[in-house]
């Protein structure tokens, strides 16, 4: 009974700590992408290209989080 309810605890920390690194990586890329636009309009599909890519990478890394939840809930 123990042992379940410290690996719930560590399923719901491993996504927790997961998202929050990406979460706060794609709103400080979003912002940057903003300002870029801000002062260099010109520039904007590279701007657009770079953000996109970058975002891409920190959603991987949600990704991972929940695989390796999901990997601890049913083993």
């Amino acid at each position: 009974m123990e042992t379940e309810v410290l690996k719930s605890f560590a399923i719901a920390l491993v996504i927790a700590l997961g998202t929050v690194g990406p979460a706060i990586s794609i709103g400080r890329i979003g912002s940057k992408a903003v300002e870029a636009l801000g002062r260099n309009p010109e520039a904007e599909s590279g701007i657009r290209t770079t953000t996109i890519l970058a975002i891409a990478f920190a959603e991987a890394i949600a990704i991972y989080a929940l695989v390796i939840a999901l990997i601890l809930k049913f083993t």
